[in-house]
């Protein structure tokens, strides 16, 4: 079993800097995919930024040039440092990987965290 654990969220001012950490535990192999996504209010989920084992990291248009998705690898933890916040940022950011594990691939999602960006 591979969990996710997700903080950093919080309440901060427009234009102001949050970052968002997602650690992962658990029997794994290897790393394929590494995603944040975000859900505001009365929104569907949408892809913030992803990367695919050995690729590029890609951004959402909205974020781009914003956010920066990072990671560390001894620690199993994914990043996403989030700066020149806006109040349309706000909503439940989650984590989501596919990994290999023993028992073959699988993939999870984090329990989400608030970011509340106030105008």
């Amino acid at each position: 079993q591979v969990q996710l654990v997700e903080s950093g969220g919080g309440l901060v001012q427009a234009g102001g800097s949050l970052r968002l950490s997602c650690a992962a535990s658990g029997r794994i192999l290897s790393f394929k995919t590494m995603a944040w996504s975000r859900q505001g209010s009365g929104k569907q989920r949408e892809l913030v930024a992803n990367i695919i084992s050995g690729g590029r990291t890609n951004y959402a248009d909205s974020v781009k040039g914003r956010f920066t998705m990072s990671r560390n690898y001894a620690k199993n933890t994914l990043y996403l440092q989030m700066n020149n916040l806006d109040p349309e940022d706000t909503a439940v950011y989650y984590c989501n990987v596919v990994v290999a594990t023993a028992t073959g691939i699988r993939y999870y999602w984090g329990q989400g965290t608030q970011v509340t960006v106030s105008s």
